[in-house]
């Protein structure tokens, strides 16, 4: 994940400095790898440890697909802005519950696995908190124009340099502290 967002986010630097202005499909492009990446990473986390239904993992892939096609469709004007926020919303709003009090949440805490349950805990801190930053992005930036597109870029990158490389990290750290138990 954090290999893939690097390499477009150099690509996007340098259609930066050409044109001085970076389109939204650049952004996009990276979130529609990443961000699924990151939130199929709950099952794949839960399956290193048990047994999960697969169910689990389709239903967190398209509520991504669903939060990142309806943001950009908004976000380009193919969607009425409003309604691609709603929707975006909503599916993050799903992912969020599915982490913390559904199937994915409920496996977790019932796992007896230490490091497991604080890979899990982080991770969907990053989820709840740190992908916070883009539905008010979009909000700001989209319906309100309270934010000009080059700061809103700048924090779009902080923020998914930040989100991208300490989801890696987390799941890196409870691999090792797992792998140095047995």
């Amino acid at each position: 994940m954090t290999g893939i967002a690097f390499v477009n986010y150099m690509y996007m630097r340098g259609v930066w400095v050409q044109t001085a202005d970076t389109s939204t499909i650049y952004r996009y492009i990276g979130w529609f790898i990443t961000i699924p990446l990151q939130t199929v990473s709950f099952y794949l986390v839960l399956s290193a440890i048990r047994k999960v239904p697969t169910t689990m993992f389709w239903r967190l892939l398209v509520a991504a697909l669903v939060m990142l096609t309806s943001g950009y469709l908004g976000e380009t004007g193919m969607l009425q802005p409003f309604l691609g926020f709603l929707i975006w919303v909503a599916a993050w709003i799903y992912v969020i519950f599915e982490i913390f009090s559904g199937q994915a949440g409920q496996i977790a805490s019932r796992s007896g696995n230490k490091s497991l349950v604080e890979c899990f805990n982080t991770m969907r801190m990053i989820v709840a908190l740190g992908w916070a930053i883009y539905p008010l992005g979009y909000l700001f930036g989209y319906l309100t124009g309270g934010v000009d597109s080059n700061a809103l870029n700048i924090v779009y990158n902080l923020v998914d340099f930040i989100n991208t490389i300490t989801f890696g990290l987390v799941i890196w750290a409870a691999a090792i502290s797992n792998t140095s138990r047995r």
